[in-house]
């Protein structure tokens, strides 16, 4: 099923699947997601799926949701509300994967986001090609996959290919609003580019694909020694067996784990968490946001969540 905008890139990502998929054995759908964020959206996603149903997909579906607006933003609530309703209509079709029209220079633009944000490796690894959106029997066993095929295309060869299929595309209003921070570090990155007169767009997703390899295979020491470590409480002498990195990756997943809102979780938790090792002189515990804490007693790391004893 691919999730399609109206806009150039998930046109012509819908036209190529419109094309491979059944050539490979399988059938292809859509699903236009309308966010009804302006005037005319109704009408702009009406006439995505009309495109998409011309091209041979089938079935078309238009899902109209509520964006309810959240501490993070505007963007994080359309996010959040459009993969909720991409992974409802994939299981009404029975569709396997959904498919989404990010390029390259989504990519890059994600990589420049997570730099001027600071954030660590896991955004600086940008979007992945593959990973798993969800399904009832729960995160470790998904039954609808999300694939992002254009990660190695750019954003004008999009626009170019539907220009050559005849297809007009919807350009959205707020792709070129300069309050949404996506629109700014876009705008960011090609003076950057001028500046540098580099092409920075396939060099920042280049430097995402190497910093996810090394993202990905610290990822799986951290779960391997979560697996080992066992339920908590967790003995100092054995965290403190482990680089900062691990551990830094254990309170993050330990936190999420017992209710912290992974938006609201910021370096400067993990790294307070991690003084409970690396720096201990009696202090207090730790508090984490959603009313969690995590202190050290005894010799053994512990967390209380909201409402225990």
């Amino acid at each position: 099923m691919v999730a399609c905008s109206g806009g150039p890139d998930s046109l012509a990502l819908a036209r190529a699947a419109a094309f491979v998929v059944p050539r490979l054995g399988g059938s292809v759908g859509a699903c236009v997601v309308d966010h009804a964020l302006q005037p005319g959206s109704a009408d702009a996603a009406r006439q995505a799926a009309r495109t998409c149903a011309a091209l041979g997909l089938e079935p078309v579906r238009v899902a109209a949701v509520e964006v309810v607006p959240r501490t993070t933003g505007i963007e994080d609530a359309a996010r959040t509300a459009r993969l909720a309703a991409l992974l409802e209509v994939a299981h009404d079709v029975g569709a396997g994967a959904v498919l989404m029209g990010h390029t390259l220079d989504d990519q890059a633009e994600q990589v420049l986001l997570g730099l001027v944000r600071g954030s660590g490796a896991r955004s600086l690894a940008g979007m992945p090609a593959l990973r798993p959106l969800g399904g009832p029997s729960g995160p470790g066993e998904p039954d609808v996959w999300l694939l992002r095929p254009f990660l190695g295309v750019s954003r004008q060869q999009t626009a170019q290919a539907c220009l050559d299929a005849g297809i007009t595309p919807w350009h959205d209003p707020h792709n070129a609003d300069p309050r949404f921070t996506r629109v700014r570090v876009r705008r960011l990155l090609g003076e950057l580019e001028s500046g540098l007169d580099h092409d920075l767009r396939t060099a920042l997703a280049r430097s995402a694909d190497l910093i996810r390899v090394d993202s990905e295979a610290l990822d799986e020491i951290s779960d391997a020694t979560y697996r080992e470590l066992g339920p908590l409480p967790w003995p100092v002498t054995a965290m403190a067996a482990h680089p900062t990195g691990i551990r830094t990756r254990l309170w993050r997943r330990i936190a999420l784990e017992a209710g912290v809102p992974g938006s609201d979780l910021k370096a400067v938790h993990l790294r307070a968490v991690d003084t409970l090792v690396a720096d201990w002189h009696g202090q207090a515990p730790v508090e984490l946001p959603g009313g969690c804490s995590v202190h050290r007693r005894e010799g053994l790391i512990w967390l209380r969540a909201r409402g225990e004893g």
